[in-house]
């Protein structure tokens, strides 16, 4: 089993990096193209939750064995979060792509990382 660790602020500019490193991992694990954009979506869609959480960086971590697993958890200072109805959307997407999604939350219900695998 091999694990993969990527922190990152959570902008925009860095994004498209995270989903071409989400790519290649998602082809060492032997996705196909459908899966491979899916399972970019699904990282992507986490770490917008955790910036409208308020987290300004995050921590990826993927496991690549008989499946690839992967944690994105927020990390970093935190600022105002905002309440917006693109979570929603993430929610449902999330689910509608993967099917177990697990939000961990902590004591004042905000989420601080997402766990799924493909």
């Amino acid at each position: 089993m091999d694990k993969f660790l990527i922190t990152t602020p959570v902008l925009g500019e860095y994004l498209t990096t995270v989903r071409l490193t989400t790519g290649g991992i998602c082809a060492l694990a032997g996705f196909d193209v459908d899966s491979t954009e899916d399972f970019k979506v699904c990282v992507t869609e986490s770490l917008l939750i955790l910036k409208r959480r308020g987290y300004t960086s995050a921590e990826i971590s993927f496991t690549v064995g008989e499946a690839l697993g992967c944690v994105i958890k927020g990390v970093g200072e935190l600022v105002k979060a905002e309440e917006s109805i693109e979570d929603e959307i993430s929610f449902a997407l999330l689910d509608a792509l993967l099917g177990k999604v697990e939000f961990i939350k902590n004591d004042g219900g905000r989420v601080v990382s997402i766990a799924f695998e493909g």
